[in-house]
């Protein structure tokens, strides 16, 4: 039976890098995968995914209105070689899209592998995230460290002059440029 995976971390840990390792792995053993980006998504044009290190793929770009699961369908109907779909950014998603994540899994039986953020900038959970945390199969923890060493497991946007913002919208894309990692006790330590 095919499984959903759900790798998350605070940003930087490498969950792109992970997701690109794992496609590469599946594409040298002579299998098909599909990868799925939200089209909101930009800082590298449409349909890619790039990790921090230089790694790249190409995906296929999708918004709020875009059905993983018939995709998918569709794509394992014309190439039953498809052995696994990869999404990126999965804190973008919504409820009905991690839905499909889990009908991929159990009505195609063609594993998912998910990676994203399980809590904004605030410190609150992505509802995606939420649902992935209770229905995914399997829970993975990609780990990255805060300034002072201990583990990192939130996130911090700032802005252009590096101070830290505690107001704005849930999504904002952005790399280092807007968010820092930090551990709890330095997320709560600037409320």
């Amino acid at each position: 039976m095919a499984k959903l995976h759900f790798y998350y971390s605070a940003m930087n840990a490498g969950k792109s890098t992970t997701l690109l390792q794992s496609n590469y792995n599946y594409n040298e053993r002579g299998m098909d995968t599909i990868l799925f980006v939200p089209r909101m998504d930009d800082r590298h044009g449409f349909g890619t995914i790039n990790s921090r290190i230089g790694l790249a793929a190409e995906a296929v770009p999708f918004d709020n209105d875009f059905n993983l699961y018939e995709h998918t369908k569709q794509e394992v109907e014309k190439n039953s070689n498809i052995k696994c779909i990869l999404v990126d950014e999965v804190h973008f998603l919504t409820r009905e899209h991690v839905e499909q994540m889990c009908d991929i899994c159990d009505q195609l039986n063609v594993p998912v592998l998910a990676y994203g953020l399980r809590t904004d900038f605030r410190g609150e959970p992505f509802a995606s995230s939420s649902y992935l945390l209770a229905w995914a199969d399997a829970l993975v923890e990609l780990k990255t460290i805060c300034h002072c060493g201990r583990k990192a497991t939130m996130n911090i946007r700032i802005n252009e002059k590096g101070e830290r913002l505690h107001d704005g919208a849930q999504f904002e894309v952005g790399g280092n440029e807007r968010y820092i990692s930090v551990c709890r006790r330095h997320h709560r330590e600037d409320e």
